[in-house]
Order: structure tokens, then C-alpha cells, then sequence
């Protein structure tokens, strides 16, 4: 039963739209097991880029059955809007299963969303309000609405009527925003349910069906480790099981079946929206000055450190190797894909974080008290860099600058796992295999 479950490592934004498009053609399916269009990647078709959000990278590959999850969220307007690209750029959707079970976004998620990010203010999540949060907790209270509600009116318009008498006095009350009626939510809605029909199915019995006939299935995640609601950087985290643990609990299949679990870390670190990142490199309209703000601002230009979903400039800063041990032990990692080094030979030196201190105590794992991390300051080594030196055309490990080389044997060191791929470009093919079965 050869399934693979691909994880991000740090705070997203690793890289994992291109290794998961790199390696898709080798699986019979690919599987998004959390989140919803609050996540996105890039996989390139042809000449033309293409960001996803929902839709998993398996619709790519015509030998390939893409398949959305119970565990993720979905919004029906965006996921047929994406349909509607990928089918003008001649991309099939036709092999598209969606769980039964998953829950859908409604138009007041996402007015709640909103206003309670403007709310917080100055604590901000940095949500992307896009109904994220609220659906989930709509699932977790057991008052969502599922996939399977589209199919019979009836049904919609009852769980549409239920909830509208909890969401619309608070729409209205506290934060003074629209109301809706129920005719206007299902004349918006109940259209998408002819849409989607031919993609439902009984997903959980659809990919244990396709294990006992010795199918390979790829389990794809979205967001990453440090935004995980349990393991993350709480409460600035997503609002799913985002670590390897949730592709069971967001697929229905048995954790005894995933045989390979890969980590996609980039070669130094990035963050986007509030809460702790000990390695940051702040840029100059945050308050960073000199090197630092140096640093993070050639990080960012360099690397082109835009969300794919939002836009938004990230956040930068070293390689933090507390996560990345953190992020090894939580998810079971037996591979690392070592994402964006190339972007490191604008460095003469390079910092790696290997442990944190706070209040003249050191920490060489990552301390669960929120006030620590957020106060704790990185502990650096200093290493070599290859400044000058182009490794976009590197294929073989041996073949990039021997400074290179040692900073990769360095990080497995250092996170106790084997870097098995490393992305040296942007380009699908600009990957070195190393030690890859």
C-alpha cells in the first residue's frame, strides 16, 4: 500500500505546489486532506503558471485522480471558478472526486471572518478572510453544512434557516454588517449543487478501495507544521490539522498506510500574517535597521516572497533549525525537500538558528509557552556562504559549490533527517535527487 503524505515544515510558503507537481505523475491519486482556498501553489503548465487553491496538483496529470478530502473546507464559488481556468487552459477536471463530508463556506463565514480580524486590531491572526476559520468552527460545534447538503434542497434550506438564526443577529448586532434571508443564500448556492454532483463521491471508501489494489496515493497538505491548530504557534496558527497526523483524520484512511512522509523546508525561513518568528529579519517599515533589514529585504526581492493567495510580502528571516527538529519529530519525517537554496548564493555568510534564549535560559527545543517564543532570541552559528556562485544548473549533489553542500549535511544534522531533494530554481527540473527511493 505505497502512499506518501507531503507536509510544509515551517510557517508555509516551503515550496510545496512545485515538489508536489514534481513528483504527482509518479501517483494514482493526490489528495488535499485540510484547509481551503486560504492556501495556494504554483504548478506550472506548458509555459503558463498556475496558482491553485483548492484544487489538488494531481488534475495536472491525466493518469492521475486529484481528490478533495472530508478535512477540507470548500468554497463553491472558488472552486468552480478554478475549474472554469484549468478547463480554458485545456486542463481536464473530469477526474475530480470531492468528499461527501466536507464542509462548505457560506457568504456570512466570510463576513465574520473579516470583521473579527478588524476587531483584534493590532493582534490581528492575519487571516485571509476567506471564511476559513469560522467554517471550521461551525464543523467543531456541529453546525456546518456539508458538500452532501447541496443535493437536497430540502435539507439546505433547513440547516441554511438554522444557521442564519445564530449568524445573522450577530451580522447585525455586533459588528452591523449585512444580514441574509434564506432565499438569498440558496439562489446563490443551490446552483453549484448541479455544478458539483458528478464530482462527489464516498472518498474515504474510494482511496481504501484504491490501497487494497495497490494504488500509489499522494496526500497533499496545505499550510504547514507551525500553523497546525494543535502544533503550531497558537492561537496565530490555521484552523486545521495541517501536520502529517490530519491526512488520516481528513481522509478516512489509516495512518498504517502512509509509508513516506516528506517535509518541504526552504533554505531559510518566511512567515506571513502575525505572531512569533524568532529568526526574523525585520524590514525597514517594521522597525529593522542596518543588516537586519538588509537581510530581510534582499530575502524577500530575491526569493520574490509574495503570497500566492493574498499577495502579501512575507516576512523573512534564517533558517531556524529548532523548527525544523520541532517539525521532523511531529510529523514523522522520513524525508526532507530542501526548497530555494539558490536564493542563498546572494550570501557570503549565512546564519543558521540553533537554539533560542530567553531570560538566561537556553532552549535547544521549541518552548510551549507563547510569552517565551515570543520573546526568545535566536542563538546563531555562522556559516560560509557560495556568494557568486550560480547553482540554478547543479543536477547532482556533487556537483554544487562544496559550501553548499556542507550547509545541507549541516541542517540534516541538525533536524535529524536526510535532504533528499533540493530545489535549486524555480524550474520543475531544477531539482537534485540525492538518496531518493
Amino acid at each position: 500500500m505505497p502512499s506518501t503524505v507531503l507536509v510544509g515544515t515551517q510557517w508555509g510558503d516551503e515550496g510545496k505546489g512545485k515538489i508536489t507537481d514534481l513528483i504527482a505523475s509518479d501517483y494514482d491519486y493526490v489528495v488535499r486532506f485540510q484547509g481551503g482556498n486560504n492556501a495556494g501553489h504554483t504548478v506550472v503548465h506548458g509555459d503558463t503558471k498556475l496558482a491553485l487553491h483548492l484544487m489538488p496538483s494531481g488534475v495536472m496529470y491525466e493518469n492521475c485522480i486529484p481528490v478533495i478530502g472530508n478535512g477540507v473546507v470548500v468554497d463553491p464559488g472558488a472552486l468552480v471558478k478554478e475549474i472554469v481556468v484549468l478547463q480554458t487552459q485545456g486542463i481536464s477536471c473530469e477526474r475530480l472526486k470531492i468528499s461527501c463530508n466536507a464542509h462548505i463556506i457560506m457568504p456570512y463565514h466570510k463576513d465574520l471572518d473579516g470583521a473579527d480580524e478588524k476587531r483584534l486590531g493590532s493582534n490581528q491572526i492575519g487571516t485571509t478572510k476567506r471564511g476559513i476559520g469560522p467554517c471550521y468552527q461551525d464543523k467543531a460545534a456541529r453546525k456546518g453544512i456539508r458538500v452532501q447538503d447541496l443535493m437536497d434542497e430540502h435539507i439546505f434550506r433547513l440547516k441554511v434557516e438554522t444557521a442564519l438564526s445564530q449568524k445573522n443577529p450577530i451580522l447585525d448586532k455586533i459588528y452591523g454588517l449585512h444580514t441574509y434571508t434564506v432565499d438569498e443564500i440558496c439562489d446563490e448556492y443551490l446552483p453549484f449543487a448541479t455544478i458539483l454532483k458528478p464530482y462527489m463521491a464516498e472518498t474515504t471508501q474510494l482511496l481504501n478501495d484504491a490501497l487494497r489494489a495497490g494504488k500509489n496515493i499522494l496526500f497533499e497538505g496545505a499550510q504547514a507544521t507551525m500553523l497546525d491548530i494543535d502544533h503550531g504557534t497558537y492561537p496565530y496558527v490555521t484552523s486545521s490539522s495541517c501536520s502529517a497526523g490530519g491526512a488520516a483524520a481528513g481522509t478516512g484512511v489509516g495512518p498504517m498506510a502512509f509509508n513516506k512522509v516528506i517535509g518541504i523546508m526552504k533554505a531559510y525561513t518566511t512567515r506571513v500574517g502575525g505572531g512569533p518568528f524568532p529568526t526574523e529579519q525585520l524590514f525597514p517599515e517594521n522597525g529593522g535597521e542596518g543588516e537586519e533589514a538588509a537581510t530581510g529585504e534582499k530575502l524577500c526581492a530575491v526569493g520574490h516572497e509574495y503570497g500566492v493567495t493574498t499577495g502579501r510580502k512575507r516576512r523573512c528571516g534564517w533558517f531556524d533549525a529548532v523548527i525544523g527538529k520541532y517539525a521532523v519529530d511531529v510529523n514523522g519525517l522520513t524525508d526532507i525537500a530542501l526548497t530555494k537554496l539558490d536564493v542563498l548564493s546572494e550570501f557570503e555568510t549565512i546564519k543558521v538558528c540553533v537554539a533560542y534564549e530567553h531570560e538566561g535560559k537556553r532552549y535547544d527545543y521549541l518552548p510551549m509557552q507563547q510569552s517565551v517564543l515570543f520573546h526568545a532570541k535566536p542563538v546563531y552559528e555562522e556559516i560560509p556562504g557560495w556568494y557568486g556562485q550560480d547553482i540554478t544548473e547543479c543536477r547532482t549533489f556533487e556537483e554544487l559549490p562544496a559550501a553548499a553542500q556542507d550547509y545541507i549535511l549541516h541542517l540534516e544534522e541538525l533536524v535529524g533527517a536526510n535532504i533528499t531533494m533540493i530545489s535549486v530554481a524555480p524550474d520543475r527540473e531544477a531539482t537534485i535527487f540525492r538518496n531518493w527511493k
